[in-house]
């Protein structure tokens, strides 16, 4: 282990206590002002909370992606294929090649193309809720990234209804909380998923459409190629990755901004104005918090010795509050600018679908705001989640 570790972490921010889990802010703050860069007993690694260092975190090379096989094979086979041939867990030369070939398949005008249908999703979403309270997650947010996301890869709408609760199931494994319930949960999902999308791929492998899969099952088919499995692997990460961003970033952002003391106003028609809310949205209560690295070599990183498989987390959204950056870190301020937050990570790893993220965003923003254009926060109930932060409920209501 690295030495030293004067600070321990877990003494200022113990995720086993639902009360630092439901607002875990001021203990992020005391331990960044304590030690930017300290151990956690508990969780057994490094923690970065300040800005410079969580991003020293995730620039370093040295530091990587490892993700270790969970057993027994025999029950865990689906799932750890699915991480261990997936961009997000992968490293040079792996990682390059494979984002290379998906990122090429998003550059071909797919995420430009969606922006009529995004908006016709979202307007058509809206046009069954209810002129009185309603749970926005539920209604809106949580449907639109999975019809768009569906829409992408060419999923037909006969099948769209599984694809959230296998997306839900398999997040769940990041959690530090999960229960034998969850795991045995995300094994079912990942075969699942799996199955699905290697049978829908096979038909466009016969039948090619206009959709990101078929760009995939190409990649897959060419002479620079994606195994079949990395092709999967891709499919099932665009989902859950983008779901789960997309949703927590939305109902994270709405919720800190409706409740924002002397809300600000934001001129829906302003496309920046738009922009700069969303990503203050991203930045004041980011949807991911703890995104995880293990040394691939002996490294010193902002003053801290590292032997190969240490591990340390950068805390995304401890960085993306840290006052030697950002003035006033815990005011929500949609005229931030410029806001260099972390939400999407930084470095190889950075999230390869911020620009459909933020697009969704921007458009599921101006086509709430257009029809309710005074909401206010009714109810709101947080998962019991840290490394994935959201609520389970978020009932707004239209002011009159």
């Amino acid at each position: 282990m690295p030495a030293p570790k004067a600070v321990d972490a877990a003494d200022l921010l113990d995720l086993s206590d639902p009360a630092v889990v439901a607002d875990p802010y001021p203990h992020l703050a005391a331990l960044r002002a304590v030690a930017p860069l300290a151990w956690h007993s508990g969780l057994g690694m490094w923690l970065a909370t300040g800005h410079a260092e969580a991003g020293a975190v995730l620039r370093d090379r040295r530091l990587g992606r490892i993700f270790h096989d969970r057993a027994p094979e025999h029950d865990w086979q689906t799932f750890n294929w699915l991480h261990a041939d997936s961009i997000l867990d992968s490293e040079p030369p792996k990682h390059t090649r494979l984002r290379r070939l998906v990122a090429g398949a998003f550059g071909r005008g797919h995420v430009q193309r969606l922006a009529p249908r995004i908006e016709e999703l979202a307007v058509g979403l809206l046009r069954e809720v209810p002129g009185g309270p309603f749970d926005v997650l539920a209604a809106y947010a949580e449907p639109l990234p999975v019809l768009v996301i569906a829409e992408l890869l060419g999923v037909p709408e006969s099948d769209r209804h599984h694809l959230r609760p296998w997306s839900q199931a398999i997040v769940r494994m990041y959690e530090v909380d999960r229960t034998p319930a969850d795991e045995a949960a995300a094994r079912t999902a990942a075969a699942e998923f799996a199955a699905y999308v290697e049978a829908l791929a096979t038909d466009r492998a016969r039948t090619p459409g206009q959709d990101l899969l078929t760009d995939l099952v190409q990649a897959r088919d060419g002479s620079d190629r994606l195994a079949a499995h990395e092709l999967v692997a891709a499919a099932v990460l665009l989902l859950n990755a983008g779901h789960e961003a997309s949703v927590n970033g939305f109902g994270n952002g709405l919720h800190s901004w409706l409740t924002a003391p002397e809300r600000p106003q934001v001129d829906v028609a302003d496309a920046g104005a738009v922009s700069r809310l969303v990503e203050e949205f991203l930045r004041h209560d980011s949807p991911l918090h703890l995104f995880e690295r293990t040394a691939r070599e002996p490294a010193e990183v902002v003053g801290v010795a590292f032997a190969p498989g240490d591990k340390v987390a950068a805390l995304l959204g401890a960085a993306n509050r840290d006052p030697t950056v950002f003035a006033d870190p815990d005011r929500f301020d949609p005229t931030r600018d410029p806001n260099p937050h972390l939400a999407f990570g930084a470095g190889i790893h950075f999230c390869l679908g911020a620009p459909l993220a933020r697009l969704e965003l921007e458009i599921s923003l101006r086509t709430l705001l257009g029809r309710f254009p005074e909401l206010e926060v009714v109810e709101a109930v947080r998962r019991p989640t840290f490394v994935l932060r959201g609520f389970e409920r978020l009932v707004v209501t239209p002011r009159a």
